[in-house]
C-alpha cells in the first residue's frame, strides 16, 4: 500500500501546556479492539483549575486536527486534568497581567480562542466532554461545543461573563439557548448563578452523569445536592438543587470523610464511545455535521463581531474585572457594582481613578 500521508499542519509537535494521548477504544464488552483508539485531550493546568493560557489553546487547535485527521481514532475526549475542574475558561493571571488595557493584543488572543472552538466544531470525529469538575467560563463554552458531554455529578456549570467584567459571547451566548431554551439561557448567562451536574441533565445540557464520591468504599450521589430520586445506576436524577442550611453542612462534613473516585465517569464515557464504535463512521459524521450546524448558524455569524467587542472591552470593564479576580483578596475577587454604577450616573470617564475607586484590591486606599 502507498504511504499514508500526514495532513497536520504541524506534523510532530511535542505537547507541552496538554496533553494528547492515544488510548485503546474500549467494545461494549470492555475489551480493547484492536488498532482502534481515542484521542484523549487533557488540558493540564490543574493548580489554576485547568484555565488555557494563550500557547494552550494553540495546542489544543493542534491536537484537535491531529485527533481529526488520525484514521485510527473512534472519538475524541475533551477533559481536564485532576478531579476540581474541567476546565474554567481564560487564564485570569495572564488576562489581568497581560491583556486587561491592551485590546490590541487581546483581539490576537480571542482569535485564537475562536479557532479553538472552531477546531472542535470542524472535528471529524464526534467529541466527548469529560467533565470532571468546574465547568465554567470558557470552559462551559468549549464544552458547549462538543457533541456530548458526560459529567461527574460533582461538577459544576456556568458563566463568570457580567460578574467579572465581560460577556459570554465567546460561544454561549450562540450555544446555550439551543440547549436550554432562552429564558434558562437568559438567566445563566446574566446572573452567572452555576448549575449543579444534576440540574444540567435535567435542562438537557448534558447527556449523562456519573457518581464520582466514594465513602467507605462504596459510590454515594453528591451530598450537596437535593436529588428526588435516581433513575439508574450512574445516579441520573429528576431534581438537583444545590442544598441549603443545616443539610448543606451536613453534606460537606460527607464530602469531607470520602474520596473522588472518576472510575464511573470513565465507564460512562467508554461506553457512549462504544456504542459509536459501532455505527457507519462516515454516517455518523453526517449526522454531527447536520446538528453542529445549528450552532455553526450562531457561531459563524457572530464570532469576529464578538472578537472585536471583546478586544474593546479591555479597556474598561474586563480590564476592571480581571485585575479585581486576580489582585483582589482571596474572598472578594469583584468590583463594588453600586460604586461603579454611581460613578457612571455621575458621567465619570473609565479612567485610573475610577478602576481604584470600585477595585478590591484598593480597598484599603478607598476606606
Amino acid at each position: 500500500m502507498e504511504t499514508l500521508k500526514n495532513h497536520n499542519i504541524i506534523e510532530e509537535y511535542s505537547f507541552s501546556e496538554i496533553l494528547f494521548e492515544k488510548r485503546p477504544c474500549l467494545n461494549t464488552d470492555g475489551k480493547p479492539v484492536d488498532g482502534l483508539f481515542n484521542a484523549w485531550i487533557i488540558i493540564n493546568n490543574p493548580k489554576q483549575y485547568n484555565s488555557y493560557t494563550t500557547k494552550a489553546v494553540k495546542e489544543i487547535i493542534l491536537a484537535f486536527g491531529e485527533a481529526s485527521n488520525d484514521r485510527s481514532i473512534v472519538a475524541v475526549v475533551l477533559t481536564g486534568a485532576e478531579d476540581k475542574a474541567f476546565c474554567t475558561g481564560g487564564n485570569t493571571k495572564e488576562y489581568a497581567e497581560y491583556y486587561a488595557g491592551n485590546p490590541q493584543e487581546y483581539s490576537q488572543y480571542m482569535r485564537l480562542f475562536n479557532d479553538m472552538v472552531s477546531a472542535i466544531l470542524k472535528c471529524e470525529k464526534p467529541v466527548i466532554a469529560r467533565v470532571n469538575g468546574m465547568r465554567i467560563g470558557g470552559g462551559q463554552e468549549i464544552g458547549m461545543a462538543c457533541d456530548f458531554t458526560v459529567a461527574s455529578d460533582l461538577a459544576r456549570f456556568g458563566q463568570a461573563g457580567p460578574k467579572h467584567g465581560s460577556a459570554a459571547i465567546g460561544g454561549a451566548t450562540d450555544f446555550l439557548h439551543l440547549y436550554v431554551g432562552v429564558e434558562r439561557a437568559m438567566y445563566s448567562l446574566s446572573l452567572c448563578e452555576p448549575w449543579t451536574a444534576h440540574q444540567a441533565l435535567n435542562f438537557g445540557m448534558i447527556t449523562e452523569i456519573a457518581p464520582a464520591l466514594k465513602v467507605n468504599g462504596t459510590f454515594i450521589p453528591n451530598p450537596l445536592v437535593n436529588i428526588e430520586h435516581y433513575a439508574d445506576e450512574y445516579g441520573r436524577v429528576i431534581f438537583g438543587t444545590m442544598k441549603t442550611g443545616e443539610a448543606l453542612t451536613k453534606g460537606k462534613e460527607l464530602m469531607a470523610k470520602g474520596e473522588i473516585d472518576l472510575s464511573k465517569l470513565d465507564e460512562v464515557v467508554n461506553m457512549l464511545i462504544a456504542k459509536l464504535l459501532h455505527t457507519f463512521p462516515n454516517c455518523l459524521h453526517k449526522t454531527l455535521s447536520e446538528v453542529r450546524k445549528k450552532k455553526l448558524e450562531h457561531w459563524d455569524k457572530n464570532k469576529e463581531s464578538s472578537r472585536e467587542w471583546l478586544a474593546l472591552n479591555m479597556m474598561s470593564e474586563a480590564k476592571a474585572g480581571f485585575r479585581a479576580f486576580n489582585y483582589g483578596p482571596k474572598n472578594e475577587r469583584e468590583v463594588d457594582f453600586i460604586k461603579l454604577r454611581q460613578l457612571l450616573a455621575q458621567g465619570h470617564e473609565w479612567n485610573e481613578d475610577l478602576h481604584r475607586a470600585i477595585s478590591p484590591q484598593f480597598k484599603t486606599e478607598n476606606a
